[in-house]
């Protein structure tokens, strides 16, 4: 397994504290980019720009990747485009909020 995609199952650890689904299968991660052998940089957007919890989705992602042995630092580069739509998020976590099939997601 590659440390991006080590990062990326940590990642997973960081839920949404409204919707209570990881950040990762709610789509909210864009980019995953090693800077270098240690330092990490994650893009990511939020569900609505206005999000009350903007600052406790960041922190959790960035303190989450800290806590990684091979992680020294973690910039979380948050973005508003492209602009967050329910296609972007897995499969799991679709049926989690919505309570339907996934083949009638359109």
């Amino acid at each position: 397994m590659t440390l991006v995609e080590k990062i990326r199952e940590e990642l997973k650890k960081v839920l949404d504290p409204e919707l209570n689904i990881n950040v990762v299968d709610l789509g909210l991660i864009y980019g995953i980019n090693m800077k270098n052998e240690t330092d990490a940089e994650i893009t990511m957007t939020l569900t609505t720009p206005g999000c009350p919890l903007h600052d406790s989705i960041t922190s959790g992602v960035k303190h989450q990747i800290e806590a990684m042995p091979e992680i020294r630092n973690a910039f979380v580069e948050l973005v508003w485009e492209p602009a967050w739509t329910p296609e972007k998020m897995s499969p799991e976590a679709y049926k989690q909020l919505r309570g339907c099939r996934v083949e009638n997601r359109n």
